[in-house]
């Protein structure tokens, strides 16, 4: 039982601010500080952002038929979807005259139809881990966004240490910036307040989906992902990305993060998840809690 506990604490620790505060400097070797934002990444931001337009416009165009209330106040935007509506009916040669009677697809089966892969929570296959994330369908290759880490964004100023009590999903940017990805109490009421404070109209500055057991972005499960071992290496890496501002206002509602205070204008922090080698299915995502790339 005890060995059971110093397991779960070993993984918690890194994410629990109060001891973060405390163990930071003594620590500071094991967080990768990049002096240039351009250096040492993965994938660059201008990858980044085009595989979450990639993704985020497949699933829009997939829910077309929903989206009335957002296209009745974007006339141009509208007739743009129409027509990538159009080529991919061709494409897939469905014929319709109604263009708004398309098949919708499921998110996963839109992400796979899009990215090539499928990623899942289940049960970890690391014991006493809980929940894991899996890529369930398809192949991803390295280099590849294959997560993002949803959750509300929180400044360093900002209040988070009663989120943060029993909260196994803080996450700490190289910056100092933190996200709580919990989906469950006092953190999960925090960020739908935040959603509903910030839609605008019919447009949504965030998903809440991902709060649910069936978000709408199917990558938004990057909070479950699992630390590595010494039997388990890491296969992902965690990378920040900022979001431009003139990222669609319409595609923002597939975006799982928010700020937490929108007193300072600043551009929103997300986390992608982005593999080191191939993942094959059935492959479990593990990464390291300390290896953050700027």
């Amino acid at each position: 039982m005890l060995r059971g506990l110093r397991r779960r604490w070993d993984s918690y620790k890194y994410r629990f601010v109060p001891w973060l505060a405390l163990n930071l400097r003594r620590k500071r070797r094991t967080l990768r500080y990049v002096p240039e934002s351009s250096q040492d990444k993965i994938l660059s931001d201008e990858d980044v952002l085009e595989t979450l337009l990639k993704i985020f416009k497949a699933l829009f165009i997939n829910d077309f038929s929903r989206q009335a209330h957002i296209l009745a106040f974007l006339p141009e935007i509208k007739h743009k979807y129409l027509e990538l509506l159009t080529v991919e009916q061709k494409t897939s040669k469905v014929h319709s005259c109604n263009l708004l009677s398309q098949h919708v697809f499921s998110p996963e089966e839109v992400l796979f139809n899009t990215l090539g892969f499928v990623v899942s929570r289940d049960r970890s296959s690391l014991v006493s881990a809980g929940t894991g994330v899996f890529v369930t369908k398809g192949f991803v290759p390295k280099g590849t966004v294959v997560s993002m880490y949803p959750g509300t964004v929180y400044r360093k100023h900002e209040p988070i240490f009663f989120q943060s009590l029993g909260n196994p999903f803080i996450f700490r940017c190289i910056d100092g910036v933190l996200i709580d990805g919990n989906d469950k109490g006092l953190s999960r009421s925090v960020y739908r307040s935040c959603c509903r404070r910030d839609q605008l109209g019919p447009f949504q500055m965030s998903d809440e989906s991902w709060l649910t057991a069936a978000p709408q972005n199917p990558l938004a499960v990057g909070q479950y992902v699992n630390n590595c071992s010494h039997e388990k290496a890491a296969n992902v890496c965690y990378q920040e990305f900022d979001v431009p501002a003139y990222f669609p206002v319409e595609l923002k509602q597939y975006l799982p993060n928010i700020v937490y205070s929108h007193d300072i204008e600043s551009l929103l922090r997300c986390i992608v998840l982005v593999t080191l080698r191939d993942i094959k299915q059935g492959e479990e995502l593990f990464s390291n809690y300390y290896t953050v790339v700027s």
